[in-house]
């Protein structure tokens, strides 16, 4: 695969989508990389790339999310450490500790969920860590950034020289302050402090009485600030040991850097994996926005895009919360070249530039808006033609500057190639500039080149529909209300609707009637054909669409009888049921009546005692039986409904956490009102309603009548404006 032309990305607004992606970098380093993401010029390093952000996007939706990966660059350190005899600054040393031990919990992460992520871990695996860097850094800096004591025996006897000494010099400047407060030398205030030093606030009339050194008086002049003498040694004594701590220091810094220089390409490798890893970060966030996804990769050069979008028109039309129309186009050796014509603003153009777009992004490494079961090839070359290219600086016109392009492709165009021209032909005579146009897409036909082109010329037109391996597309136009309907249909070409378009923007018609006789009358009915045959499309996509809304009316009375029948199914169960309880009663009845007859005539107990036993007898063991159905019944019937509840559960559950989803991007998406003073206006999540009286600095007063607040515009929700 070889590089694409700058001016190809430029046509296609590929710089825009790295801009997008720059934008959800965490990193500095990782923004400024992601500006300069090119085509990979090697395919198994691009579907490295690819695999890598596809298996970062799928982090996304489960329970082992990738740990983060933020870092301070260390640039001006690496460089640092590429002078013989330079030292590190502490804060150096600590931004190197951060990013070995980031690079260290994603070696342990991908280690451990290496089956889900492969890709990801032989990346991060194929770093060498060495626990010496962290080790080195933390034997001599502590966690707040300073040196520790046990950098070094030095050190350690310094401070504890310093501690000493201070101790002392507090001792004694006790001792004079005690001292001359019981002579009442000194002002109410005792003492205060100046240039980092304690100093005893003397009355100024006596001065003289109070032995060391001056400081400074007050503004008044009244106060005198004296360094006591006993305390000046100790303060000398101090001045020379800090001294002494700043060269140890020093030198325990130089130390520092020789040990860590060796690791100087082992460090680079760590920041270039981690602002490699932020990339990855950003392109998989910005495929979780767009639907984005690895489609698969064939060989047999063939370009299936199955319901493609834009990204950039179909991210706009999502912060507007408007439609965006899918596209589906395919190409290969049995179809190459497919002609695109209709009506302007049709969405021709649009539909050329998510071809080249999507192309360009995925041999970018950069995952694509496309149907799962989308299939994609690489071409070598992507040679692009879309827009108004007139050349100030070279004083060429429009045709002139096509021409010049037409001759780039005739030398670049090959089996390997994707050409997508916009308007293919125009900027001369109608005719002849198609009479050109014809022979340069028969030469780009000869080359078994892949291409899409839109065109209003009838005979390239013509030429696609001659060509075995062209086919003619049109956008579909509805020819009652002259509306694009924005749909790529294949096989057939599309009119201009030039008359139709015109009679709507209220051009008379006997205007429109004499335009028609001055041209030939076979062009006037070749587009009359087509406008007619896409006329007879529409159609046949409305009839379609009406036999759906009546196949989903069918299955939803469908639905609607078999819940009916199953009601009717329940309440003649339970109406058999109490017949059959019935019937029961009435045989029981029946017998209880027959002993009582008998009772009645022989008087004899006995036998009715015995009969009554058994009655009862025959009647618990088939209570029993139906009981022990019953209980069964039942707890299969509570098994069932658990098993239902828990569904429904779940289904809420992920409902309610698609509607929070939802609620956050739109509250991301909302547009940020701009607040004037005299806004009536409420803190997020607050009832309590204020007008703004100042606005400074992304700050308000709000007033609330009774009381005043000073608030971030950030927190407040505009209520009413000022009028």
């Amino acid at each position: 695969m070889r590089n694409i032309h700058p001016k190809t990305l430029q046509d296609l607004e590929f710089p825009m989508v790295l801009t997008q992606i720059a934008a959800r970098c965490n990193t500095e380093l990782g923004k400024e990389d992601a500006l300069s993401i090119q085509p990979f010029r090697n395919k198994e390093e691009l579907m490295s790339v690819l695999g890598q952000t596809s298996e970062y996007l799928a982090s996304f939706s489960n329970d082992n999310r990738i740990p983060n990966h933020g870092f301070d660059h260390i640039n001006s350190e690496l460089g640092l450490l590429k002078i013989d005899n330079s030292t590190l600054e502490i804060s150096g040393f600590r931004k190197i500790g951060d990013i070995y031990k980031t690079v260290a919990i994603h070696q342990k992460f991908f280690k451990k969920f290496k089956e889900y992520y492969p890709l990801l871990f032989d990346k991060v695996n194929a770093l060498e860590l060495h626990p010496e860097i962290p080790d080195a850094i933390d034997d001599v800096i502590d966690k707040f950034g300073e040196i520790k004591d046990s950098a070094s025996d030095e050190l350690c006897y310094i401070r504890s020289q310093i501690n000493t000494v201070r101790s002392k010099i507090n001792q004694s400047f006790s001792a004079a302050l005690g001292r001359y407060q019981s002579s009442d030398f000194l002002d109410e205030i005792r003492e205060s402090v100046m240039e980092n030093r304690r100093v005893l606030a003397v009355k100024a009339m006596h001065r003289k009485k109070v032995k060391g050194t001056v400081m400074g008086t007050s503004k008044t002049g009244s106060i005198v600030y004296i360094v006591p003498e006993a305390t000046l040694s100790y303060t000398r004594e101090l001045n020379n040991l800090e001294f002494e701590e700043k060269e140890e220091i020093q030198r325990i810094l130089n130390k520092l850097t020789d040990e860590i220089r060796p690791y100087l390409e082992l460090l680079q490798e760590y920041q270039k994996y981690l602002s490699d890893t932020d990339i990855t970060a950003a392109k998989a966030k910005y495929a979780n926005e767009m639907n984005g996804l690895l489609p698969e990769i064939n060989e047999e050069r063939e370009l299936f895009l199955r319901d493609a979008y834009h990204p950039l028109l179909y991210l706009s039309n999502k912060r507007k919360n408007e439609k965006t129309w899918p596209q589906t186009i395919k190409l290969h050796q049995e179809n190459r070249i497919i002609v695109i014509s209709g009506p302007n603003a049709g969405g021709k153009s649009i539909t050329l530039k998510t071809i080249g777009l999507l192309q360009v992004m995925l041999q970018s490494g950069i995952l694509i808006p496309v149907h799962e079961r989308s299939s994609v090839c690489f071409f070598d070359k992507i040679l692009t033609d879309i827009g108004d290219n007139q050349s100030i600086e070279n004083h060429l016109s429009t045709y002139s500057y096509r021409l010049k392009n037409m001759n780039h492709f005739l030398r670049k165009c090959n089996d390997k190639t994707l050409f997508l021209i916009d308007e293919f032909g125009t900027g001369s005579d109608p005719e002849l500039g198609g009479a050109l146009a014809e022979a340069f897409l028969e030469v780009f036909y000869e080359r078994e080149a892949y291409g899409v082109i839109t065109t209003h010329y009838a005979n390239l037109k013509a030429l696609a529909d001659e060509l075995p391996h062209a086919t003619n597309a049109n956008m579909l136009f509805n020819s009652k209300t002259l509306e694009p309907t924005f749909q790529l249909v294949l096989g057939e070409a599309g009119s201009s609707f030039t008359f139709e378009v015109a009679q709507k923007n209220g051009i008379p018609y006997s205007l429109i009637n004499k335009a028609k006789k001055k041209i030939e009358r076979g062009k006037v009915r070749f587009d009359a054909t087509i406008a007619k045959l896409q006329k007879e499309r529409s159609k046949m996509v409305e009839t379609g669409s009406k036999l759906k809304e009546e196949e989903t009316k069918a299955r939803e009375e469908n639905e609607r009888l078999e819940q009916l029948n199953s009601k009717i199914k329940s309440k003649l169960e339970s109406y058999q049921e109490m017949y059959d309880h019935n019937q029961r009663m009435i045989q029981l009845g029946n017998k209880l009546n027959t002993a009582a007859e008998k009772y009645f005539i022989d008087k004899k107990k006995r036998p009715l005692i015995s009969e009554m036993l058994r009655i009862v007898e025959t009647e618990n063991s088939k209570r029993k039986k139906t009981t022990a159905k019953k209980a069964k019944a039942k707890q299969q019937e509570k098994k069932q409904v658990a098993q239902e509840l828990e569904q429904k559960i779940k289904k809420v559950r992920v409902e309610k956490k698609i509607k929070k989803k939802e609620e956050i991007q739109a509250e991301k998406n909302k547009p940020r009102p701009v607040f004037k003073i005299g806004d009536r206006v409420r803190l997020k999540d607050g009832k309590a309603v204020g007008t703004i009286d100042t606005l400074e600095k992304g700050k308000a007063v709000v007033n609330y009548g009774m009381f005043t607040t000073n608030v971030s515009v950030d927190q407040l929700d505009l209520v009413e404006s000022k009028k």
